[in-house]
């Protein structure tokens, strides 16, 4: 049944044949990773059976409502990976500071940093909803690592990735060569590879934003989403599609499977909030995945990757995908962001402009 088939196990053990002196501690990270969500997968695929959906009552240090799933996925990451020697400590949406390990477990050389459920406000609805994950290498091995050791730029993760749980469970990873896509079997209980070293488009006419939110964009945003709305007869010359899940795994997953640009730019709805989406367990590993899939991620300003964090729950804007399109939005922020796009008076032609943007 495997004879044409490559497994995940299988892709992992090619990947460290190319590293003679690898110890292997990675390829098992990952397995673990995988089998938290495994577990998540099943207990949704029984979703209102299986007592799961609905609020556990609880806020986290987001100020969201935690779903019964989010405990639950959270519990399952943590219990899969702390005793195995391979994580040093780990850090959750759901968790206020890092998760030291129990002492009875041994302390490796990587920091494990995870998102256990985005999108899970969807789960009551049953639209698809994913893991996010990011690997670091933590810089005292061995030891329980300090909050400032998890504050690593997105350029120092050795491994990212997705699991989406949706008509199939799929995994989606990259070890830093390219972007591969993996379908679970259930009858196996294996991920099986799918779509090898996957690449975005440079160019698209299909964007996802949260249009609800126009009127606190910046100029820059709005100059960008009002040229696609214009369609052909507009300066871009063609139509575009808008898509929006409210998932950041659905959102990227659907990129990945046929291009597009994701926009969750900076607006004004929360001046405490420069960003809505987390640095460390969804903007980075989601920007490694996107630029290994030969697309770019920002935040309309600065490259997603390069930004050093300075707290574990970190926000920034995120806009990513087809790297033509994310150019584009960039050179807006550069060009047509200044607060005169704002005011009554003042468009992107001056004082004489004769319709108000």
């Amino acid at each position: 049944m495997l004879t044409n088939h490559t497994t995940l196990v299988r892709f992992l053990i090619e990947e460290r044949r190319r590293y003679p002196d690898a110890s292997g501690d990675l390829n098992s990270l990952i397995l673990d990773v995988t089998l938290a969500c495994k577990a998540i997968a099943q207990r949704l695929a029984q979703g209102e059976l299986g007592g799961i959906l609905g609020s556990a009552d609880a806020i986290n240090i987001q100020g969201e409502v935690q779903q019964k799933l989010d405990v639950l996925a959270n519990d399952y990451f943590l219990r899969a990976n702390e005793w195995g020697g391979q994580v040093a400590g780990m850090a959750s949406e759901e968790l206020d500071d890092p998760y030291l390990l129990p002492t009875q477990y041994p302390r490796g050389k990587y920091l494990l940093i995870f998102d256990p459920l985005d999108g899970s406000s969807n789960i009551d609805v049953n639209v698809s909803v994913g893991s996010i994950f990011s690997i670091l290498r933590t810089p005292n091995a061995g030891e329980d690592p300090e909050l400032a050791d998890f504050l690593q730029p997105g350029t120092e993760q050795v491994c990212a990735g997705y699991a989406i749980y949706g008509p199939s469970t799929m995994l989606v990873l990259t070890v830093g060569t390219g972007v591969h896509a993996f379908t679970l079997d259930p009858t196996l209980g294996e991920f099986i590879l799918t779509r090898p070293s996957i690449r975005i488009p440079r160019t698209t006419s299909e964007y996802a934003i949260n249009a609800s939110n126009r009127r606190f964009w910046e100029p820059a945003v709005r100059k960008y989403i009002d040229e696609c709305l214009a369609g052909k007869a507009g300066p871009r010359g063609k139509d575009f599609n808008m898509r929006w899940v409210a998932s950041l795994v659905a959102e990227t997953h659907r990129i990945l499977t046929r291009g597009g640009v994701f926009l969750y730019p900076r607006d004004s709805k929360d001046p405490t909030k420069p960003g809505r989406l987390r640095l460390l367990y969804e903007a980075s590993p989601m920007a490694f995945l996107i630029e290994q899939a030969g697309g770019r991620a920002s935040t309309g300003r600065t490259r997603v990757m390069d930004i050093v964090p300075t707290d574990l729950h970190q926000r920034v804007p995120l806009i990513f995908g087809a790297a033509d399109e994310v150019d584009r939005i960039e050179a807006y922020h550069r060009d047509n962001n200044d607060a005169g796009g704002r005011a009554p008076l003042y468009g992107t032609r001056g004082l004489f402009r004769t319709s108000v943007g």
